[in-house]
């Protein structure tokens, strides 16, 4: 299979996300999704970075394609750590979780 680069399809992200916000209900659910948007946004980084499709990342993980797709979309899907440690292999990167204690506890 020929490596393929990633090609990412570019859009104002801010100006999207501003324009959602506006409908009801929006802003709480994307607000109680933070973490899992930053994990999903540090996994699409990481993989453009390397250069790589969804079916690269796959074939290296030893998954499909529909399986990275469920893990590079936020909130619909709580990976492991295991699987999060192959995605992490899979794009050339390493793993790391830490425990931050919330400001005023």
């Amino acid at each position: 299979m020929a490596n393929l680069k990633y090609e990412p399809v570019t859009h104002k992200h801010e100006e999207l996300l501003a324009k959602a916000k506006q409908r009801k209900g929006f802003a709480e659910a994307y607000d109680s999704l933070e973490l899992e948007y930053q994990v999903a946004g540090q996994m699409l980084k990481a993989r453009s970075r390397a250069g790589l499709t969804q079916d690269t990342v796959a074939e290296r993980m030893g998954t499909t394609k529909s399986a990275v797709s469920r893990l590079e979309a936020a909130g619909k899907h709580a990976p492991s750590l295991a699987t999060l440690k192959r995605y992490a292999r899979a794009v050339g990167c390493e793993l790391q979780v830490k425990l931050v204690p919330r400001k005023g506890a």
